[in-house]
């Protein structure tokens, strides 16, 4: 048996969308970006981005859906869906440069907002996903 988990913390690039599975089972989707900055070796500044693709089903998301928006800090942990060739999902941005992100399918998503900055969220919470939601989801 393999297994395999990943941890992000970052905030909501945009506003959670939900949308139902032909099952009835509600999906929520969210991009989410993960930063860091660091000086190099020659003393500059190096702000670096990774963008997730976030996949929330069942109650969690319709949890997720109720009191996430754009900006919304969080913590996902799950797996990683890999494209068809294994890898992240590459495209390329308005401005012509390339961009890529990762698919992620939760299985826990941590609000990590307060109150105030969240605009309502239930503040500091967690949210797991019953069983493997995602395992037969064919996308």
């Amino acid at each position: 048996m393999s297994f395999h988990t990943i941890i992000i913390v970052g905030n909501l690039g945009r506003d959670p969308e939900m949308r139902f599975l032909p099952s009835g089972q509600p999906v929520t989707s969210f991009s989410m970006a993960s930063s860091r900055n660091y000086t190099n070796s020659q003393g500059e500044k190096v702000d670096e981005t990774l963008w997730f693709r976030v996949s929330v089903f069942g109650k969690m998301a319709e949890t997720c859906n109720q009191y996430l928006h754009k900006g919304s800090k969080v913590l996902v942990e799950g797996r990683l869906q890999a494209d068809k060739n294994g890898g992240p999902r590459i495209w390329t941005r308005q401005d012509g440069t390339p961009g890529a992100s990762f698919e992620v399918t939760a299985a826990t998503v941590r609000f990590l907002s307060s109150r105030g900055e969240g605009g309502g969220e239930p503040g500091s919470g967690e949210i797991e996903a019953g069983g493997d939601a995602g395992d037969s989801i064919p996308f």
